[in-house]
């Protein structure tokens, strides 16, 4: 359990905010001295990571028939300390009480209305811990007539309104196909334990911090929501195209295709546009092709916002046979050069190869639970000029050492 300290104001009094934990000392890292207990499912699992990467001892408690060799797996809780615990037995339920008795974070998923729920019940665990911040993770949300429902990342993403912006307007809903829930509930998660961390250092109190997964995809929704709220327009699936951009209704196209995969690109206004249309053009005419209405476009005065759709059809006519022409390595040289918007679509294997990443160092080595090196996205941040280190664990560390562990690090166990 973290100390703390009780503060005094210059009067010789009780500080305004009462106890407030002491800092840990350690190597610079954000999250340096601080003790996480990850109990979560996928849903979470991109939560514990984060913290982790920011410097975190983060302990990975897991069911004894997890598989620790999967992809997903690896990907999300490298960088962790596994621990095997079978929650459902006494003796399980005991090993993690342990734990949370010496944790500053608790990351936990779980429904309503479950065993899991009562073990993992806010008053429960404050009683055991009261500086400990508690981070529910639940497709819902703790309460409202759906908190004790079941849902996959299909069914999230579909309550969340994002599958119906995704593909194209006469055909069906479509759910990107990897899971995208799951990191998003993940990612606010770890926003939510990060602002209840800060707001402890400052008040020396534990807090519940609630995270449905649901919610957490309707934020990813840009300015869907508000477009219903402000306008009482319903934003639609527009497939490779954008609307909302135009008072006539006009679409853009934003993906093209192009010689090796797609492109990110739209005809833009304002300054930035207008040098990125006017780059487009002389790089068109410079390889010989017909630029049509394209050349007769005075951009300084060209507004998108009010043109019509044959407008926007004729403009894009050219340049769509252009784009058709060109490589994605091409387009990022020639528009880093030519200052213009614009980016190629990634597939897995270009990100794989990026240079940028190599150059950055992002890529890591890091000892797998079955002891194989394997290569993985190293920390998001680079803290310092210095991107921190994945940890290397051995394979599901026995709970004896883990307290242990926990104990070197600053943490309290029973």
């Amino acid at each position: 359990m973290t100390p703390t300290r009780e503060t005094k104001d210059e009067a010789g009094g009780d500080g305004a905010f009462g106890a407030v934990p002491d800092q840990p000392k350690g190597n610079g890292t954000m999250l340096e001295g601080r003790v996480v207990i990850d109990c979560s499912d996928r849903s979470g699992w991109l939560a514990g990571r984060i913290l982790a990467d920011l410097g975190a001892e983060v302990i990975k408690v897991d069911a004894p028939s997890t598989d620790r060799l999967s992809p997903d797996w690896q990907a999300f809780n490298i960088n962790k300390r596994a621990v095997d615990a079978d929650l459902a037995t006494d003796e399980g339920r005991a090993r993690l009480d342990s734990l949370v008795a010496g944790a500053d974070i608790v990351l936990a998923c779980f429904r309503p209305g479950t065993p899991l729920a009562e073990l993992f019940a806010y008053e429960r665990l404050a009683a055991l811990n009261p500086n400990a911040i508690i981070v529910a993770i639940t497709p819902f949300g703790l309460g409202g007539p759906r908190a004790g429902w079941k849902a996959s990342d299909i069914e999230l993403m579909a309550a969340s309104g994002c599958m119906s912006l995704a593909g194209e307007p006469d055909g069906p809903p479509l759910r990107v196909s990897v899971p995208q829930s799951y990191p998003w509930a993940g990612a606010q998660a770890a926003a939510g334990a990060l602002m209840a961390l800060n707001h402890r250092n400052l008040t020396g109190k534990g807090e519940l911090v609630e995270v449905s997964a649901q919610a957490s995809v309707v934020l990813a929704l840009a300015h869907a929501p508000a477009f219903w709220d402000i306008l009482g327009k319903e934003a639609t699936r527009a497939g490779a195209f954008m609307t909302g951009r135009s008072v006539t209704g006009a679409r853009y196209r934003v993906f093209w295709p192009c010689a090796d995969g797609y492109l990110n690109f739209i005809i833009y206004g304002g300054s930035a546009g207008r040098r990125t249309n006017e780059q487009l053009v002389g790089w068109m005419g410079e390889a010989g092709f017909d630029l049509g209405p394209l050349a007769s476009i005075n951009w300084a005065q060209f507004d998108p916002t009010l043109a019509t759709q044959d407008e926007i059809d004729a403009i894009e006519a050219p340049i769509l046979a252009f784009f058709g022409t060109i490589a994605k390595r091409e387009f990022l040289t020639q528009a880093h050069r030519r200052e213009m918007l614009g980016y190629p679509v990634s597939n897995v294997a270009d990100i794989a190869e990026d240079p940028q990443l190599d150059a950055r160092g992002y890529w890591q080595m890091a000892t797998g639970p079955d002891g194989v090196e394997r290569r993985h996205c190293g920390s998001f941040a680079v803290i310092d000029g210095v991107r921190p280190p994945l940890k290397s664990y051995p394979p599901a560390a026995s709970f004896k050492a883990s307290h242990a562990h926990l104990e070197s690090v600053g943490g309290k166990t029973k």
